[in-house]
């Protein structure tokens, strides 16, 4: 595989790994492996299968599979392929899915064993990944391997998923694919003596990308079937983990286990945490990095991919709340008319510098997320401090207009983790007459601890102005997040819960 280069010097894929040390373990999830040889292989029957469904360059299809070693398969087969592959979440309803399916245009489907999905819209084909379908399928490549795509869906948090589309590479092109390039080189995760933990599922961008990343640079992925905090630990002590990925969510179920449990764990080879996803609080960073030690290293990002800040523990001690300078593209801090703003002056968060995306057949939502300068955002508020480093504020469209004014939820919600006996927390705009909206929290107690409520409002009423104090508490159990730890406002949003 000659021709075009990486931009790391050299080019690395799955091939040469498999070329080179075939025997070598790939990927593992629960008790099934595959070898750098086994993964290469059925990497390209997959491919060959797609071929004989007359599937050209450009063709669009979905997989909706859960974790398994398959999965990366699937991914390497669909880039070798020229297509755009797009994964669907497994947690998702039928009607989303339905929707998903139809809307990145797939062909096919490439789903788990199992009763044929009925969600799928009129003239989609499903496939299993059966020994009947690759039966009589070649174990080596194709002539001519064009290059393809990921077109992920963003989270859909605050609205209908959108597909983030790019053009594909020039056919001819050869190089490390632009899935695994980049971040190979920003998280170190190229060479053979990556141990990686992937804790999240598959469908994701970040965790799909980065294991993909892992067997493009030649090392092991371990994938968990689904997260536990316990069972997380084991693999990380168990398995000699050098890299692993997580969201502040996860943080929190780890630090919930039995304090015995914690001063048990030891993890020599573990030598760097990657989180994103979701902010992290600061005192929940602090105690992780006391933990563990100073191995975090938080990135922001989104599946748009226009631009990427990154901060290490030990800047993240120092300037706690930030997610760090830009590692990939170039920052700016924007007002509403698009004006670059100073240092210190809070605005919304664009990036240069990186090939802009499109939102798949919805230019409306791409012109929303694009400024005049045809700079690009992931749609958050934040600001840049004099040495270039980014503290987020909020989401735009989280953002909540009380009289006027803008209210930003995480500057509430960094007060609330502040007061006693609150372990987690999220504030939502409520409709209201007079204001048109004002801020409700919702809080999660701490275990073994009894919220006073009117001790909560009084701790806001003295760190909070009357404008961003809460006008009604409701305590839950936990609040709804996406398997990636991504808060699920809209669905607060929609509770009718009696103040409390």
């Amino acid at each position: 595989m000659g021709g075009g280069q990486s931009g790391m010097g050299e080019m690395l894929d799955l091939r040469r790994h498999a070329a080179a040390a075939p025997q070598r373990c790939a990927v593992v999830c629960g008790n099934k492996s595959l070898s750098y040889g086994e993964l290469e292989a059925l990497a390209n029957r997959i491919a060959a299968v797609l071929r004989k469904r007359g599937l050209q360059r450009g063709d669009h299809i979905a997989m909706h599979l859960a974790n398994r070693p398959e999965t990366l398969a699937v991914a390497w087969a669909a880039w070798r392929t020229g297509l755009y592959l797009t994964p669907l979440p497994t947690t998702a309803s039928s009607s989303e899915l339905h929707y998903l399916c139809q809307d990145c245009d797939a062909k096919l489907v490439i789903v788990d064993d199992g009763p044929l999905p009925k969600w799928l819209p009129a003239g989609v084909t499903p496939l299993s990944l059966s020994p009947a379908l690759l039966a009589g399928t070649s174990r080596l490549p194709a002539e001519d391997e064009p290059p393809g795509a990921l077109m992920m869906y963003t989270s859909g948090t605050t609205g209908t998923p959108k597909g983030v589309f790019r053009p594909l590479l020039p056919a001819n092109w050869r190089g490390t694919p632009p899935f695994a390039a980049d971040l190979i080189t920003l998280f170190g995760i190229g060479g053979s003596d990556v141990r990686y933990l992937s804790t999240a599922p598959l469908y994701h961008a970040a965790p799909l990308r980065t294991a993909l990343a892992v067997t493009a640079g030649g090392g092991t992925v371990f994938v968990m079937e689904r997260f536990d905090a316990e069972a997380a630990l084991q693999l990380l002590q168990d398995q000699a983990i050098t890299h692993s990925q997580w969201v502040p969510a996860m943080f929190q179920r780890l630090l919930a286990l039995p304090a015995q449990r914690r001063a048990a764990f030891k993890a020599p080879a573990h030598r760097s945490a990657i989180h994103g996803a979701a902010p992290c609080p600061a005192p929940l960073k602090r105690a992780m990095i006391e933990w563990w030690g100073p191995i975090l290293l938080e990135y922001y990002s989104g599946s748009e991919g226009i631009g990427l800040t990154m901060i290490d523990s030990h800047e993240a001690l120092q300037r706690p709340g930030s997610v760090g300078r830009a590692r990939k593209g170039v920052l700016h801090i924007v007002d509403k008319a698009g004006t670059e703003l100073p240092p210190g002056h809070s605005g919304l968060v664009c990036f240069s510098g990186v090939a802009p995306f499109v939102y798949y057949k919805a230019p409306e939502k791409t012109a929303q997320r694009t400024t005049l300068q045809g700079w690009q955002t992931f749609g958050d508020v934040g600001h840049v401090d004099a040495d270039g480093y980014l503290y987020l504020t909020d989401r735009l469209d989280d953002m909540i207009i009380s009289g006027g004014v803008n209210v930003y939820p995480q500057e509430i919600e960094a007060v609330l983790r502040e007061a006693p006996g609150v372990w987690d927390c999220a504030v939502v705009g409520q409709a209201d007459e007079r204001f048109g909206e004002r801020p409700v929290a919702f809080v999660v107690a701490a275990r073994g601890t009894t919220l006073s409520l009117d001790a909560l409002r009084c701790f806001c009423e003295v760190r909070l102005g009357q404008i961003k104090q809460p006008v009604a508490f409701h305590v839950i159990d936990t609040l709804p997040r996406s398997p990636t730890g991504k808060l699920l406002r809209r669905q607060l949003r929609a509770q009718d819960i009696a103040p409390s």
